[in-house]
């Protein structure tokens, strides 16, 4: 694990990520006091950004990407299983959590793609494994490729890999365009988040189920009205019909697992992306919703091990002795 104190890329946790005056951050000092896993993160200047990220764990890397409007409490059960066999790489997505703020232009998908290429290269990590999750999952196709890295896997925890259809994708984007363009929908949004039930009824809506720490961590975020900012301009500038079409081309294996009960992304397109990716291959954990990995990180862990060493990223199982 990484002492942040003792950590050559670390800088003082007192700077506040930057961000427009009436949208601020969560700040490192007054509310990471209990964040999951504070002793492994460590802050870090790449590509004009200044980055939380944790790391973790020995062994081959592997890096990870949460979704929108998340940040690396996501992976608060999931990463120390995972770590148990791999060095783990988990930053906050640009604007999202502790890390900065950059330039709207760089909040689409090919953006935040190449400022994640510029952060494993100051690290000094090529990662045998990639997963992630909804969002964080097309980062990771992008980067794939566009050749920035050349893992030999990717997991998609209920990814978003393929453009929203039907009326809902008519209204959507739009919609997304017109609040991220408000300075004061995030506000507003961060104001109702403090009251009791907001985000319990979000994270419900998204078919999961969490505990209350795990909703209460949510609740710090959505209560930042840069985070929230961040998010928003996140879905008005993705465009992922691009990416779609080059799904078969994408050269490492591919995992899709999938909640049945995610209202967020609907299953089934585990198995559009299936039928798209040469090779690919779907599961479905029955009752999860977009939160599975959130739910049991045990079973998501042990399917993404699995899965890594098929494929190389880890070396086989020792047999049990007869």
């Amino acid at each position: 694990m990484v002492n942040p104190a003792r950590d050559p890329l670390h800088t003082s946790s007192s700077r506040t990520a930057a961000t427009r005056p009436h949208c601020p951050k969560p700040d490192w000092e007054q509310d990471s006091h209990d964040w999951p896993h504070r002793d492994t993160s460590r802050f870090v200047e790449a590509g004009g950004l200044r980055w939380h990220v944790q790391l973790m764990g020995r062994g081959p890397a592997l890096l990870l990407l949460h979704g929108t409007g998340a940040a690396t409490h996501s992976w608060r059960q999931l990463a120390p299983l995972l770590a148990e066999h791999f060095t783990v790489i988990a930053p906050d997505l640009p604007g999202h959590g502790f890390t900065e703020t950059p330039a709207r232009k760089r909040m689409s998908l090919e953006g935040m793609a190449s400022d994640i290429t510029a952060l494993l290269r100051t690290l000094g990590h090529r990662p045998m494994l990639v997963a992630g999750h909804s969002a964080g999952v097309a980062v990771l196709a992008r980067m794939c490729l566009d050749g920035a890295i050349a893992p030999a896997g990717l997991v998609s925890l209920n990814g978003a890999l393929l453009p929203i259809g039907g009326r809902a994708g008519r209204w959507m984007l739009p919609l997304a365009r017109l609040l991220a363009s408000s300075t004061m929908v995030p506000r507003l949004v961060a104001r109702f988040a403090r009251r009791q039930g907001l985000v319990e009824r979000m994270i419900a809506d998204t078919g999961s189920s969490l505990d209350p720490h795990g909703i209460e961590l949510y609740r710090r975020l959505v209560c930042s009205p840069g985070h929230v900012a961040a998010a928003l301009t996140m879905m008005a500038s993705w465009r992922l019909e691009q990416l779609a079409a080059e799904l078969p081309h994408l050269a490492p294996h591919l995992l899709l697992i999938a909640g049945s009960n995610d209202k967020t992304i609907a299953s089934a397109d585990a198995g559009r992306v299936q039928a798209i990716v040469p090779g690919a291959r779907a599961i479905v954990m029955p009752g999860l919703g977009h939160l599975a990995h959130e739910e049991r990180p045990q079973d998501v862990a042990g399917l993404i091990v699995e899965f890594a060493r098929e494929h190389g990223a880890l070396p086989p199982a020792l047999a049990a002795a007869e």
